[in-house]
C-alpha cells in the first residue's frame, strides 16, 4: 500500500551557510563597522543569537537572516523571532528560535483536512510527523496538493514516498 509522510524539517546545513553569509556581510557592511555585532547558530539548542549595538542594527540583521535563509532556499517560517533584550554592557541582543516538527494542533488540522476530501485515505498522527496512506498514488498526489494549497504557517516536505 502506497504512503508518505509530512514533516517539517529544516536543512542545517543550509542554515549554517546562511548565518556564515550574514557573518560575512556584517564585516563587510558600512553601517555594522566599529560596533560589536555577533552572530552565531547554536545547532544542539536550536538558536540563532545575536547581538548589536542598537536597535536599527538589531532590525537589519533580522532582515538579513530573513533573506539569507530565502537565498539558500531555507524557509523563514522555520524562524521564531524572540524579543530584543538589553546586555549589561549597554547593547542588545535576541534569540531567533528554529522550529522542527509538526506540532499536535498543525497535525490535527492535517488529518482534518485529508479527511474531509472523502478519498479513501488514511492518515495517522505519529509523533512529530504525519503518516498518510491509500491503495492508489494518484490519490496521494492530490492529498499532498491539497494540504499545500492551504494556508498551515508551518514549512511542510513529503518523505518516505513508497
Amino acid at each position: 500500500m502506497p504512503s508518505f509522510d509530512f514533516v517539517s524539517k529544516i536543512d542545517m546545513g543550509e542554515l549554517d551557510n546562511a548565518v556564515n553569509n550574514i557573518v560575512r556581510e556584517v564585516s563587510t557592511r558600512y553601517d555594522f563597522r566599529n560596533s560589536q555585532t555577533t552572530v552565531s547558530l547554536d545547532k544542539k539548542e536550536g538558536k540563532i543569537h545575536l547581538v548589536t549595538s542598537d536597535d536599527m542594527k538589531m532590525k537589519a540583521l533580522d532582515d538579513m537572516i530573513r533573506v539569507n535563509c530565502v537565498r539558500r532556499k531555507v524557509s523563514p517560517d522555520f524562524l521564531e523571532f524572540g524579543k530584543t533584550e538589553p546586555t549589561s554592557k549597554g547593547s542588545l541582543k535576541k534569540d531567533v528560535k528554529i522550529k522542527e516538527g509538526i506540532s499536535q494542533d498543525v497535525a490535527r488540522e492535517i488529518v482534518k483536512i485529508i479527511k474531509d476530501m472523502k478519498f479513501k485515505v488514511q492518515a495517522a498522527i505519529q509523533d512529530d510527523h504525519v503518516r498518510v496512506t491509500a491503495k492508489k498514488i494518484d490519490d496521494l498526489q492530490e492529498v499532498i496538493q491539497l494540504v499545500h494549497s492551504k494556508d498551515l504557517k508551518v514549512p511542510l516536505q513529503e518523505v518516505n514516498m513508497k
